[in-house]
């Protein structure tokens, strides 16, 4: 009696098997005759990647001219400070100081960079939207392909 009850569940699950195997083959078969693969293609072709070389832009920004003069002169304040305020310190005393006025520095060209980075972000926006790109990524990060936009961002920051 368990023999044959054993017999039937393995039947019935062998049967299953095949019936799940056939439904998916057929569904995979009507996936790729309707169609389907052309529409992902389609939707490829029409999400575009764009690149550009954000080092160069940032480089060639018409803001940075006065990003160097206020980091010249953030420095220069330091150093000023920083030889007024070390002649009775000792080595150690030195390095610490040393070091706030590093970090402080650092914080300062954070502050300084944000809007000239912000300004080529949103460059960036409008030349991808302008030519329907989906997204936009560095180009030294790219092996191939992408739309190079850097020159029409580059203009952009211009006011070309």
């Amino acid at each position: 009696m368990m023999r044959k009850l054993a017999d039937k569940k393995t039947v019935k699950l062998i049967s299953l098997t095949v019936a799940a195997v056939f439904v998916l083959s057929v569904f995979g078969m009507a996936f790729t005759k309707s169609g389907f693969s052309g529409v992902a293609s389609a939707a490829a072709a029409d999400s575009a990647v764009g690149v550009v070389n954000y080092q160069m832009l940032v480089a060639q920004s018409p803001d940075m001219a006065g990003y160097r003069t206020a980091m010249q002169q953030e420095e220069q304040n330091a150093k000023t400070e920083f030889d007024n305020n070390s002649a009775n310190m000792s080595n150690e005393e030195k390095q610490k100081y040393a070091m706030q006025l590093k970090e402080r520095l650092g914080d300062k060209q954070k502050e300084l960079l944000e809007p000239i980075y912000q300004k080529i972000d949103a460059a960036i926006e409008k030349i991808a939207k302008k030519k329907g790109l989906s997204i936009v990524v560095d180009k030294g990060f790219v092996v191939y392909g992408g739309v190079d936009i850097t020159g029409e961002v580059g203009s952009s920051l211009n006011g070309k």
